[in-house]
């Protein structure tokens, strides 16, 4: 399978379907020189998407792909699932999951800018949490700690509770908050440590997994993976990502261009 990402974030998704499906093989994309897709026009994350899964899909012929990603999922799985011949699973946030734990009424979400704004956030909160009280923030920053974060370098305490901030400046505070990125789960162990307050921290990783095992014949793989990581930038933007890749199991770090997208 073909998992695909703006940058890291993704891994906290591969993590989630390793623990399910042990011998599944992987190969993570992340497009380097696209991150990060936030800010971005959703034209161009519509368009990268779809060029680097059909250049993925043409290497690898995977029988199936993850965006792991929550702005190119809420906003590309149309197209490329036109365009492939294969299953896409997309990621968003769990604000469902968020709302069965919920018993204050009162939950988070913690995202990029882009996605608290969506329209798509708007139909989720209404359909699945309708009745609950929703603090929603927003923060390019933290995407940007996460990658840091991975590649060996140390979050900022000071940072992280300034960003948490808005979740407890209300008279009512969440006992659930949603990571509606990618990239926050692998904050998770760092954000518990300096909220104020006991909180359920709760992402699609788990439900992703569980997805990608449905569609799966966990019989049909082999008994060890061979996982690559694929990225599309310059090879100095992942050099400081090798040992965390290396502990993971990843056997191979290459690129997927020879040209820019």
């Amino acid at each position: 399978m073909v998992i695909f990402d703006s940058g890291v974030g993704g891994l906290s998704i591969y993590q989630e379907i390793k623990q399910v499906l042990p011998n599944a093989p992987v190969v993570y994309c992340s497009d380097t020189q696209g991150f990060p897709y936030g800010p971005k026009p959703e034209s161009e994350v519509i368009e990268r998407t779809s060029v680097c899964l059909g250049l993925l899909a043409e290497r690898y012929t995977p029988s199936l792909a993850v965006i792991a990603c929550n702005t190119a999922s809420t906003i590309s799985l149309p197209r490329v699932r036109e365009e492939l011949n294969f299953p896409v699973v997309g990621v968003v946030p769990a604000i469902k999951t968020a709302s069965e734990y919920s018993k204050s009424r009162c939950i988070g979400l913690l995202a990029t800018p882009g996605t608290i704004a969506r329209s798509y956030t708007d139909q989720l909160i209404q359909d699945f949490a309708g009745d609950c009280h929703v603090i929603r923030v927003g923060s390019s920053d933290l995407v940007q700690m996460a990658e840091a974060f991975l590649r060996g370098e140390k979050v900022s305490d000071e940072a992280l509770k300034n960003i948490l901030a808005p979740f407890y400046s209300d008279e009512q505070t969440p006992d659930a908050i949603v990571l509606g990125c990618t990239h926050f789960p692998l904050l998770t162990e760092a954000l518990q440590q300096v909220s104020p307050t006991d909180i359920n921290w709760i992402d699609s990783g788990p439900a992703i997994a569980r997805r990608v095992m449905s569609l799966l014949e966990s019989s049909d793989f082999e008994s060890e993976s061979q996982d690559l990581f694929v990225h599309t930038g310059a090879a100095c933007q992942v050099d400081s990502l090798l040992p965390a890749l290396e502990k993971m199991g990843f056997i191979d770090v290459v690129s997927l261009l020879e040209e820019p997208v």
